[in-house]
């Protein structure tokens, strides 16, 4: 698929964002006055700005509100309606805590609507079974875990942090494992596309056309096996085994922020990794996929 930037951001900052959130809604911490601004601020233009950079990669990005129409049957249409529900309770919920006494009943609706949020947009790649690298329980656990320990390390919560960030490297190597051949174990080929698969090998004689056209752009792309190693590599580094470390020996206020950026930057190219990886079926009618 193709790795669009927006979407990279997406999935990164408001994952980090309803991550904070969801914590916040339990109390844990439980700021008030100017600290509890600085918190939900923090919160919120991540998961704000997340869900704005969305909106970028719509082919007409004036027509966004049609996306909260289609709830019957769309998991986008979920998302969305998640999010605002869970954004307005939290923002109710932040002004209890920032004038007040926090809602603790309230703080655990906003909390549940982070994880129903965050659910609700893993679910957006989980359902495609034309992309079988997504079609897979680990990716809603992934995009959990990734979430829930993010959002520890912004709330300081130091051994939940470590304990879901932890998980959340396993389920990742889950994931690649079992992705990287679930394409060939899925039985899609040419000839099964085609209905010819019984005559023998199927092979397409020419290409479908001479030029790109959108199915090229947004579904066919190929990453050589030596990049994604390379980025493998640091994808776990930054995002797990640095912050990992840092929560092992104790955070100072100076090793927070560097646990913070290393995880974000991590983070980030895992979900490039997630995006540039995951093969379209119909790569196959341009011989961009290998199917043994």
């Amino acid at each position: 698929m193709n790795p669009a930037p927006s979407v990279i951001i997406f999935t990164t900052l408001s994952g980090m964002g309803f991550g904070l959130l969801f914590w916040l809604g339990l109390g844990l911490p439980a700021p008030t006055g100017w600290v509890a601004f600085g918190f939900f601020f923090v919160a919120y233009a991540l998961a704000v700005g997340g869900l704005m950079a969305s909106a970028l990669h719509l082919g007409r990005p004036e027509r966004a509100l049609k996306a909260f129409t289609q709830w019957r049957s769309s998991w986008l249409s979920r998302e969305a309606i998640a999010a605002v529900v869970t954004l307005t309770l939290g923002g109710i919920f932040a002004l209890t805590a920032i004038f007040g006494t926090p809602l603790a009943p309230l703080g655990w609706l906003v909390s549940l609507g982070c994880a129903g949020t965050i659910w609700t947009t893993s679910m957006i790649y989980t359902q495609l079974r034309s992309v079988p690298r997504w079609h897979h329980w680990t990716t809603p656990a992934v995009f959990l875990t990734l979430a829930g320990g993010g959002g520890a390390l912004l709330a300081n919560q130091g051994l939940a942090a470590l304990v879901l960030l932890a998980a959340a490297a396993v389920l990742q190597g889950i994931a690649w494992f079992t992705g990287d051949r679930r394409f060939a174990r899925s039985g899609t080929t040419l000839g099964t596309a085609t209905g010819l698969g019984e005559r023998g090998e199927v092979r397409a004689f020419l290409p479908p056309h001479s030029g790109s056209n959108y199915l090229l752009k947004e579904f066919v792309y190929v990453v050589g096996r030596r990049h994604v190693m390379y980025l493998r590599i640091i994808g776990m580094s930054l995002a797990f085994v640095l912050p990992l470390a840092i929560l092992a020996f104790g955070l100072t206020h100076v090793t927070a922020v560097v646990a913070i950026l290393a995880h974000l930057l991590g983070v980030l190219c895992l979900r490039w990794l997630f995006f540039a990886q995951a093969e379209h079926v119909v790569g196959l009618y341009y011989g961009a996929r290998r199917t043994a």
